[in-house]
């Protein structure tokens, strides 16, 4: 079964329409999340092997990305599918978007701690996020999908 979000959208009804659906639900997306959680893992691997500036009382921006990164599926709703995300950080020293921003190759502007006046030019590790998926993405692809078969599979037997 190839992974759409029609068939996506099918399978979620034909869940809803069961007697115990909310089970087989919880049960679907919890395994499509396990098929993604060795790529969130991987995507965690690279932004703590970036390089640190110098050190701060401050909490630690690596550890609070990598505490960000995470699965999300939705298996109902306008845009149903599988994803990892680096969702943001809005408690990490005001820098909501440090995933984006040490992932691309402009980096980012702050000011120097204790001097308000004097802005520089910070650069991350360039593509680690993206580099995670590099030569993976239809490893992922194949388990979400074999998840999601297995699910319409134990769905069409019930139904006999």
């Amino acid at each position: 079964m190839e992974l759409t979000p029609q068939n996506l959208r099918q399978i979620s009804r034909a869940l809803k329409a069961e007697e115990d659906g909310k089970e087989l639900r919880k049960e679907l997306t919890k395994n499509m999340r396990e098929a993604l959680k060795p790529g969130a893992a991987r995507a965690k691997n690279n932004i703590m092997a970036m390089e640190s500036s110098t050190p701060h009382g401050g909490p630690a921006l690596k550890s609070a990305i990598a505490r960000k990164i995470r699965p999300d599926v939705r298996i109902s709703g306008r845009f149903p599918g599988a994803k990892i995300k680096a969702f943001k950080t809005p408690n990490t020293r005001g820098f909501a978007n440090a995933a984006k921003r040490t992932n691309r190759a402009s980096g980012w502007r702050h000011p120097v701690f204790g001097n308000r006046e004097v802005w520089v030019q910070q650069h991350g590790k360039i593509g680690w996020f993206d580099r995670a998926f590099e030569g993976q993405r239809n490893e992922y692809k194949a388990a979400v999908e074999a998840a999601l078969t297995e699910m319409a599979e134990r769905v069409v037997a019930r139904s006999r």
